[in-house]
């Protein structure tokens, strides 16, 4: 069997204005910087993190 790898969908839910600079980066590297835009994610630690951090602006969609 091929090795699957196990992926994330995350959406964003908050506008990054008046956020902190590094709050939009953070925005910016997950592929989102737009309202309700879905992004389809490898679920890893550093992925995690960067969700963690802005976590009031993005909700996981799915897990797979």
């Amino acid at each position: 069997m091929a090795d699957r790898k196990k992926t994330i969908t995350v959406q964003q839910i908050g506008s990054p204005i008046r956020r902190p600079a590094d709050q939009r980066a953070t925005l910016i590297g997950l592929g989102l910087n737009r309202m309700n835009r879905r992004r389809v994610l490898e679920d890893t630690p550093a992925v995690r993190g960067m969700i963690a951090k802005v976590s009031h602006l993005v909700r996981v969609v799915d897990e797979a």
